[in-house]
């Protein structure tokens, strides 16, 4: 490489963000400039590295291109050395705070490092505020009070200049130093003027507002400590240097009762403490973190591979324990090194942070549930009652059931033949209130075989309702001999069918079970009453449903005796049934029938189970949003406690299909509440559907944040499609956000993930959105490269337009990244692959070849080759005409207008350019550049009035 070519290369390396892909080009770049012997290059390259190293994570590297840059300005000085000075002096901060953060540098280097700054800011003429300042930061650190009040004094009144810290990070200090000492009011007052100013330091806003967390939050103020944490914690979490300030933001969630939050934070910043970017960040995220998970209760946290230790989950206790363990152990070797105990003590309060004061709501995901609705199944539905009319019913008045009495003359049988009744009419509290007094009364006697099986049948009904399946096809079994045994065969048969479903439900057996189940009702039709043979058959098309073989259950359910034996409750659960295998069946009408007839049915019987189950079904059913969200919330109205999750979850999809965003992003969180509460899996895959809920009402900020959460989640499951497309999600979000750097770190790892080449197409796709984030952000050699590698993948999949269209794109990158010898060869890419695609007539190869041509045409102008460019854009204009691209044809034309004034032919320019004017939105950009063109053709023309005045309407400079 040439000298030139490095320069080009540190360029390229000074936009890259901050991180360990910046640092290790700069390292690769240095081995080469220190080969090439280019002392200049050698200097700036290691003053680059300098601040790659600090805002990128590895602090200690910093100190040795430091020393060598001041060695250098030192030993020989140089006239390229005085246009760096400022910065020079600049980085004696940076080694002030990094030299404080590990334990292993004695204290006497600091101050010394201290010393020569203020020689050398004495001797330039600058002011000392920077040198009281960081005499205030060491005096601080080591606990000496008087000290860091003496140096915070002198800081505060010594007059500012450039080598201050900026506008947003001096402050920053004294937010924090205001809120250590007591003064949070004032913290607060300080700040505010610096909030609302512009703030365009790498630190800002998000370090200020770190700082104020506390302050905000002891001064009542917990709407705008919300709203800190959340944009602070944004801006932070993407970049190691920054996981001090993360730790903040943990024990802020300690504090405010938010402790699935805080775990969440720790989980997913756990494994930057095996690289941590200092001790003194380790230590301080280890005692955040340890303090936050003695808050988890006894549950687990995934820990990440690392070397030597596979990834797992772990004991939050224990691995509280080790993090305490980790925090004093550092504290003690700062203190050793300082000659204080003013680390450890502070490490010691950092360690028994606890939730105190009022919740405040953090998390975009997980809200504290609502009071939930409790409208009696039987009431009309109406519109959905108010959080408020929910609580009151859930206190007490309509929804409230009255206290079950069991006769007290009740025998054994007619308490089990009470309970079974009960069972079939869901009816759930006066089936256990007659167990009890079954248990309570008749528990230790001897009792015949018929109702110990009767009994024992029971017992399996209730172990099947807590989803225990093996322990009631266990008690289902010994319910089955006994009966046997009492050769009571109708009883037997019965409790057989059940035993079928639950084998079938269990996958323990389904041979089995489906024997079990048919045998069972041909013994019922010939032994039974209608009801009995009622229930045999709709076992039976239970298990075949559970094995997907819809139309021989629907065929089991006609064999169903009219109206079920007189049995409503089994006859709405059949109904039901129906509705489902027709559905499967795509018979839609008539299973919007079966599942309206099963709605009615529950409505008027009182059974919430099956109005909930109906009403879903509807919602899946018919084709009106509205409708389904009408279905959704008589849903939400009748479901028992343990329905309504998958409510929230189907009435959340139908309000988006509705069009209704914003009110599906409150049952979405409602959601994963549930899910988070019950700690029912797959609440990832609702954070996903929420997240995206949260990106179509333009709430792009709370879409980032649910996103990362479910990226975490779904990786964590294993499930890395899904966190793949969630990850492709997130990159739009943050591009939207503008954070350009997070959303192409995250399309780079999705395009080494779709590595395959089963995934070329996908991989292809995320190279074209990262080469299009780039073009935007005019980082286009960048772009063009991102560009070239999407056309290689869509030539490897076998898309030849989709390839001409990355060429394209790569060519305009080139062209306007000025590297005009890129974008004449990849202009004979596309000229070769336009040519394999000339003559097809459809629509997007028409769009695709004109816009080729218009490429070529602008590489060629930049060339001066103005009849080769004017020559490629023959007929493009009409062709993009006849597929109504009506904008690219007058983008086309104006371009035509501009070759002509530039081969001065203005005669031929001015018509066409006052018709492409005519055509052009009052709004759009091409408005002004074609006012300019036809102005500079009225002046070729000899017709300077009419130039004049159209730069007047347009606002234009002649000089423009």
């Amino acid at each position: 490489m040439s000298d030139e070519d490095l320069w080009r290369v540190l360029r390229g390396i000074a936009d890259m963000p901050y991180g360990a892909g910046q640092i290790a080009a700069l390292e690769q770049l240095l081995r080469r400039v220190d080969a090439a012997d280019d002392r200049h290059l050698a200097f700036v390259t290691r003053m680059q590295a300098t601040t790659g190293y600090i805002y990128g994570g590895e602090p200690a590297k910093s100190f040795v291109t430091f020393s060598w840059c001041l060695s250098e300005f030192d030993s020989d000085p140089q006239p390229y050395h005085q246009r760096h000075l400022h910065n020079l002096l600049w980085h004696f901060k940076y080694m002030i705070n990094g030299l404080l953060n590990f334990p292993e540098v004695p204290l006497d280097r600091t101050y010394a490092v201290l010393d020569d700054m203020e020689r050398r800011y004495r001797a330039g003429g600058h002011s000392l505020q920077a040198v009281h300042k960081h005499r205030f930061r060491v005096a601080d650190h080591v606990g000496d009070v008087e000290a860091a009040a003496h140096w915070y004094r002198l800081w505060q009144t010594t007059p500012r200049d450039g080598l201050s810290d900026c506008a947003g990070c001096d402050p920053t200090s004294q937010v924090g130093y205001l809120a250590d000492t007591g003064r949070d009011v004032a913290a607060v007052e300080l700040a505010e003027p610096v909030l609302a100013g512009r703030l365009n330091c790498n630190e800002q806003p998000q370090s200020i507002l770190t700082a104020l967390l506390l302050p905000y939050l002891r001064t009542g103020r917990t709407e705008e400590a919300r709203d800190a944490h959340r944009e602070a914690y944004r801006r932070l979490r993407g970049n190691l240097a920054n996981l001090w300030d993360i730790a903040d933001h943990v024990e802020f969630c300690t504090l405010t009762g938010n402790e699935a939050r805080a775990i969440e934070l720790v989980e997913r910043h756990l494994d930057w403490l095996d690289r941590p970017p200092s001790p003194a960040a380790a230590m301080h995220f280890a005692a955040a973190a340890s303090a936050a998970l003695r808050q988890a209760g006894p549950s687990t946290v995934y820990r990440r591979a690392a070397e030597g230790r596979p990834a797992a989950e772990v004991s939050a206790a224990s691995l509280a324990d080790e993090l305490a363990e980790t925090a004093t152990g550092l504290a003690a070797r700062f203190d050793a090194r300082n000659g204080t105990s003013h680390q450890s003590e502070w490490i010691a309060s950092r360690l028994a942070v606890q939730a105190s004061g009022e919740h405040v709501p953090l998390s975009a995901s997980v809200r504290r549930r609502p009071a939930r609705p409790t409208r009696p199944v039987g009431e009309e539905p109406g519109a959905p009652a108010s959080s408020t009319e929910r609580a009151e019913r859930g206190r007490g008045g309509k929804g409230e059931r009255p206290a079950v009495t069991v006769p007290a003359d009740a025998d054994p049988d007619d308490l089990l033949d009470l309970a079974e009744q009960s069972w079939g009419r869901h009816d759930r509290a006066t089936f256990r209130a007659a167990l009890v007094a079954f248990d309570d009364r008749f528990g230790s006697a001897e009792l015949p075989a018929r109702t110990s099986a009767h009994r024992l049948a029971l017992r399996a009904s209730e172990r099947g309702d807590e989803d225990d399946i093996d322990g009631a096809i266990t008690l289902n079994r010994a319910a089955l001999e006994l009966y046997r045994e009492a050769d009571d065969e109708v009883a037997a048969q019965t409790v057989a069918g059940r035993l079928g479903v639950l084998l079938t439900r269990s996958d323990e057996d389904t041979e089995e079970g489906l024997l079990l189940v048919r045998e069972a009702a041909d013994v019922l039709d010939r032994l039974g009453d209608a009801q009995q043979r009622a229930a045999g058959h709709d076992r039976v098309a239970l298990v075949l449903l559970h094995r997907e073989r819809w139309a021989d259950a629907l065929a089991a359910l006609d064999r169903v005796p009219a109206d079920a034996g007189g049995d409503r409750h089994l006859a709405a659960r059949i109904a039901l049934h129906r509705g489902h295998l027709l559905e499967q069946l795509d018979r839609v009408d008539e299973a919007r029938a079966a599942v309206d007839e099963a709605r009615r049915s529950g409505r008027e019987l009182g059974v919430g189970e099956v109005v909930t189950g109906a009403c879903l079904a509807y919602a899946r059913l018919v084709d009106d949003p509205a409708d389904a969200v009408a279905a959704c919330d008589e849903a939400l109205e009748a479901a028992p406690a343990d329905a309504e999750l998958p409510v929230r979850v189907t009435r959340a999809r139908a309000l988006l299909s509705a069009g209704r965003a914003p009110d599906a992003v409150d049952d979405f969180v409602e959601a994963v509440t549930l899910c988070v509460e019950r700690g029912a899996e797959g609440d990832a895959f609702l954070r996903w559907e929420l997240a995206n809920a949260y990106r179509m009402v333009g709430r792009l900020a709370e879409a980032a944040e649910v996103a990362e959460e479910a990226v975490l989640g779904l990786d964590r499951l294993g499930a890395q499609a899904e966190a793949d497309r969630c990850r492709h999600l997130l990159a739009g979000v943050y591009a939207g956000l503008g954070e350009i750097d997070p959303a192409l770190a995250l399309l780079e790892q999705l395009a080494s993930n779709l590595d395959g080449p089963d995934n070329l197409p996908h991989r292809a796709q995320v190279l074209e959105e990262a080469g299009g984030i780039l073009y935007d952000a005019d980082r286009d050699a960048a772009a063009g490269e991102r560009f070239a590698a999407a056309a290689e993948a869509y030539r490897l999949g076998d898309l030849p337009l989709d390839e001409l269209r990355a060429r394209r794109r790569e060519t305009y990158a080139w062209f306007w990244a000025d590297d005009r010898d890129a974008a004449s060869r990849a202009v004979e890419v596309v000229d070769g692959l336009a040519a394999k695609l000339a003559g097809q007539a459809e629509p997007p190869v028409l769009y695709e070849l004109a816009m080729a041509a218009e490429a070529g045409a602008r590489v060629l102008t930049g060339e001066e080759r103005l009849d080769e460019a004017l020559g490629r854009l023959t007929g493009v204009p009409d062709r993009l005409r006849s597929i109504e691209a009506f904008g690219e044809a007058a983008q086309v034309e104006a371009l035509i207008g501009e070759l002509l004034l530039r081969l001065d032919r203005p005669a031929e320019a001015e018509p066409l350019l006052r018709r492409v004017l005519g055509g052009l939105p009052a709004a759009s950009r091409q408005v002004r550049q074609t006012a300019w063109l036809l102005a500079r053709a009225l002046d070729l023309l000899d017709r300077p009035a009419e130039a004049a005045a159209l730069r007047a309407e347009h606002d234009l400079d002649e000089d423009d």
